[in-house]
């Protein structure tokens, strides 16, 4: 089950993947929670999604050249 941020023109999409997404992000792109960016589980763009530390984000922009493009966050304690 996923979770979304609020709409806010200056702040793209934030969506919290469940469990079965987490697996198949790390599958098919090869990689673990250590090698993705971090995200504070305090960071105003993600407060309201409930997040511990472990959990990924998916942030979702959108670009006049590339349409939407997807970034992944693994949520840190900070």
């Amino acid at each position: 089950m996923a979770f979304t941020t609020n709409h806010h023109q200056l702040v793209p999409k934030h969506t919290k993947l469940s469990e079965a997404e987490k697996a198949k992000l790390f599958e098919q792109y090869v990689v673990s929670i250590r090698d993705l960016p971090k995200i504070l589980k305090t960071d105003p763009a993600v407060a309201k999604l409930s997040l511990k530390s472990g959990d990924i984000v998916k942030i979702e922009r959108e670009s006049k050249t590339a349409g939407v493009s997807f970034y992944y966050r693994g949520v840190i304690d900070g």
